[in-house]
């Protein structure tokens, strides 16, 4: 039987980032997963949660940890991404200036989450938003 969280991002909202994400490493930590996993799933969801916080209107986060594996499915509703390939390269950014004077947005969020994740697929429509879907295995 799975475990199941749900989580509402609000955009531009920097004083909660992080906490869906830190939420979740602590609810690992019970579950005594490996903490190798734990931190390279922190990783891959905290860059998620700020994405969705610095890049969008608002988003969801769903959880579902099995005993297996955890799966991760992101939704924003913001600009989209035109590129996504372009996106993916470590240091392209979009991030606004005061994003970046707040010390985000140096263009390595999605690829730490592909990286931190062991299945990641991304699709975006400019426009409407994003949605993001990681699965990690313990």
């Amino acid at each position: 039987m799975a475990i199941e969280r749900k989580y509402f991002i609000k955009g531009g909202d920097f004083s909660h980032a992080g906490n869906a994400s830190s939420q979740v490493k602590k609810l690992l930590k019970q579950l005594e997963i490996d903490p190798g996993k734990i931190k390279r799933i922190a990783i891959a969801l905290y860059e998620a949660e700020v994405n969705i916080v610095a890049h969008s209107l608002e988003g969801c986060i769903f959880i579902s940890i099995e005993k297996d594996k955890i799966t991760m499915i992101l939704t924003d509703k913001g600009p989209g991404i035109p590129d996504i390939g372009q996106a993916m390269t470590e240091g392209y950014s979009t991030a606004s200036k005061k994003v970046r004077e707040m010390g985000f947005g140096a263009g390595m969020g999605l690829s730490n989450m592909k990286r931190n994740s062991d299945l990641f697929e991304i699709s975006s429509k400019v426009g409407e938003g994003t949605s993001i879907k990681m699965v990690n295995y313990f």
